[in-house]
């Protein structure tokens, strides 16, 4: 590109829309009056042409029939009026008769002698310029030949250009201003919602709606913003709460542990530590401590792994989802050695991510351990239905009351019964919200074991080749 053109780009981007149309629609208006000035010039030239041509048959075919009857040597050529066509005789020798007074023509020319000579009846031919010669006509006549001439005048042409260059220019003016007008009324709307959205910029205002207006695209652009804007509101809400449930269940946690600290900093400082603090009660004191410190460090570890959402950088990609069932298990019987599961799982292919789904089906372990006795496992089962993955862990605990179902998947949602029992109450809304994120489905249920039954429906994959499979 070269450099005018790049400038010429530059300032066309930094012009307003509003700016941009006007120019559009001028620059329209004006192609559209030179095209159609082009074309009736054009028009108007053949017209004019046809009609000369036309009257100086007309005034030869006169001027022959007279020659016709009186001779070519004797026809009457009255005297020139001063004004109007020109006419003249040719003789059978060669030379030429004019009426007195009229402006002399160009010499006959060697076609229009010709005619004269009988070589041709007729003969139509231009001399001189557009703007300075003649139209001549050459009619065969006796044992010569008449003509009929016209001076060749573009001053019509040009009067019309002229006036049609005004037209033009009054026309370009109008469609700018036109352009303006309409340009400023159509984008009344735009201008209004870019208005709306600075000040939610501004303010942070996102409980006002912009107002539905205008139609086809402007209404379309403004339920977008509203949408997004109503997608904005949600997040914040969420957020709010995230911030208001994380302090409220950080609270207990750090309050017990800042309390055992500060016994053992107080009972230091005094040198009594030994002595008020018997060796089974330090013990005690020291593994309530360190369980405290898993439970933060775990709700910290959930809290982060929620406030993500959906946002992870892990790819996706087509796994084995038995693979992800078996090493959740294996996690879960290194984290807690006296949890025992039941695995029954068959090779079943999805779509998506590893880390995602094996935090899924251990939170879900994790929450069965809790409930089931020691001496009953947790059954992790995983097989294909149809066009999904269908995994079920049930355990063979209490169960879940059916007044805590509808609430099971909430945010540090904790039933009466587990108050008692290690957990944050985030581990199944994060199973919900990873198995959201796959397109599938979790719901729960009683366990034939009489305990809860969780279930998650995942849509299955094409499987792999069976040389890519798990051995």
């Amino acid at each position: 590109m070269s450099r005018p053109a790049g400038r010429l780009t530059r300032w066309w981007r930094r012009r307003s829309l509003r700016t941009r149309l006007t120019v559009i629609a001028a620059t329209a208006i004006a192609v559209s009056v030179f095209v159609a000035f082009q074309v009736a010039i054009e028009l108007l030239d053949r017209e004019l042409q046809d009609t000369a041509r036309n009257q100086l048959r007309a005034d030869s075919r006169v001027l022959a029939t007279n020659a016709e009857r009186s001779g070519l040597a004797q026809v009457p050529l009255p005297p020139y009026p001063g004004s109007g066509g020109l006419v003249r005789v040719v003789l059978p020798d060669g030379s030429t008769r004019t009426p007195a007074g009229q402006p002399a023509l160009p010499a006959v020319s060697e076609a229009a002698g010709r005619v004269a000579r009988g070589a041709s009846a007729d003969l139509m031919e231009s001399t001189g310029s557009d703007d300075d010669g003649y139209l001549v006509y050459t009619l065969r006549a006796g044992d010569g030949a008449v003509q009929a001439a016209r001076v060749a005048d573009g001053s019509q042409n040009n009067r019309f250009g002229w006036g049609m260059l005004l037209i033009g220019l009054v026309c370009v003016a109008g469609g700018a201003l036109v352009g303006r007008t309409v340009a400023r009324a159509g984008l009344a709307p735009i201008d209004r919602l870019t208005a709306a959205a600075v000040r939610v910029a501004h303010t942070r205002d996102l409980d006002a709606d912009i107002p539905d207006e205008g139609g086809g695209e402007i209404r379309r652009l403004i339920r977008s913003i509203n949408d997004m804007l109503a997608a904005l509101r949600e997040s914040r809400q969420a957020q709010r709460l995230l911030a208001e449930d994380a302090a409220h269940e950080l609270k207990t946690p750090l309050t017990s542990l800042r309390l055992n600290a500060e016994l053992l900093i107080r009972l230091d400082r005094r040198g009594t530590l030994d002595s008020a603090l018997p060796p089974e009660s330090r013990t005690r004191l020291l593994n309530d401590l360190g369980a405290q410190v898993a439970e933060l460090s775990t709700l910290a570890a959930e809290l982060t792994d929620l406030a993500r959402g959906d946002v992870s950088d892990e790819s996706t990609e087509v796994l084995d989802l038995a693979d992800v069932v078996v090493a959740a298990a294996t996690r879960a019987r290194s984290r807690v050695p006296d949890i025992e599961v039941a695995l029954d799982v068959t090779s079943v292919w999805v779509s998506g991510r590893p880390a995602a789904l094996q935090r899924a089906v251990l939170n879900l372990v994790d929450n069965a351990g809790k409930w089931s006795p020691a001496d009953q496992p947790v059954g992790v089962r995983l097989r294909a239905e149809g066009a999904w993955a269908v995994l079920e862990v049930d355990d063979a605990g209490p169960g879940i009351d059916a007044a805590d179902v509808p609430r099971v998947f909430d945010r540090f949602y904790r039933a009466d019964s587990a108050r008692a029992l290690p957990g944050s109450g985030l581990g199944l809304s994060i199973v919900q919200r990873v198995v959201d994120a796959h397109g599938g489905r979790v719901t729960v249920a009683r366990s034939p074991r009489g305990g809860a039954l969780l279930r998650v429906d995942l849509p299955a994959a094409v499987r792999q080749p069976e040389n890519s499979a798990p051995s």
